[in-house]
């Protein structure tokens, strides 16, 4: 999704992150339901994406449509979807289905990195399912048998240990992969903690390598400024600006934002 389309998602993303974080799979299951309403009501697709209609028009449409049969939680993430520009009807769909993933892996997250790093194996490793055995595949995609069967089987090769999460993702790729095939959604799922992963991880660029000590000292300066562990990735490079760059998900610290570098700086010189 890119243009006006992949702006908007990113906006909602980040306007609707706390809900997603607190919301989890319950969250998702909701998201992933009006989903499904949205796919099979053209009418709906069009007045959610139609650029003559106000937001207040739209956001009418959702309360008579869902109002009370939502969580508020639910109804908030669908009116911030609905009040941004899309550039075609599909994108709309897309994007709902993006933030209902990335819900389910806002539970993964509250495991920290090791948790995101768990389900996306959980989910590569289903993919690979697909990969190793052609029995496997066509009966998850095998349209003529029930949906309940197909979940079933899903289940059954994911087992007993598999996480909320990881479970209600591979369903949705193998019983409603919204033409594309369970393969596929599996990796944009995938792609969607992937994301999340990155802000769990300091990708590091020093001038010089960095002792034990330097490390710690960068590792505990980065959580007190991003109030959370993070994975270090470091990297040398003595080109670069200001002896130091960490980047976290898309925000950098660098050169150029002098005063918490040399922060970080004093912290992993003392």
């Amino acid at each position: 999704m890119t243009g006006a389309s992949g702006d908007s998602l990113t906006a909602s993303l980040e306007s609707v992150r706390t809900v997603l974080d607190e919301g989890g799979v319950a969250l998702a299951r909701e998201l992933f339901a009006a989903l499904d309403v949205v796919d099979q009501q053209g009418a709906l697709r069009r007045a959610l994406t139609d650029p003559a209609w106000s937001t207040g028009r739209r956001h009418g449409v959702l309360d008579s449509l869902f109002g009370g049969r939502v969580s508020p939680g639910a109804l908030q993430v669908l009116k911030d979807l609905a009040g941004r520009r899309w550039s075609a009807e599909r994108d709309f769909g897309d994007a709902l289905e993006a933030v209902a993933a990335d819900a389910a892996a806002g539970e993964a997250a509250r495991g920290g990195h090791a948790g995101l790093a768990a389900l996306s194996g959980e989910l590569l490793g289903f993919q690979r399912v697909f990969q190793d055995s052609h029995e496997v595949e066509r009966a998850l995609t095998d349209q003529r048998a029930p949906r309940e069967s197909r979940s079933g089987l899903a289940r059954r090769l994911l087992g007993a240990q598999a996480s909320p999460a990881a479970v209600l993702l591979v369903e949705r790729a193998v019983t409603d992969g919204r033409g594309v095939k369970p393969a596929t959604a599996l990796r944009s799922y995938a792609d969607v903690v992937a994301t999340r992963q990155r802000q769990w991880i300091a990708e590091v660029t020093v001038a010089r390598p960095l002792d034990d000590g330097q490390r710690e000292r960068l590792a505990a300066g980065l959580r007190r400024a991003f109030g959370r562990d993070l994975v270090l990735d470091v990297n040398v490079d003595p080109t670069v600006v200001g002896g130091i760059r960490v980047q976290v998900g898309d925000d950098v610290i660098d050169g150029s934002m002098a005063r918490r570098l040399n922060d970080l700086q004093r912290r992993m010189a003392a």
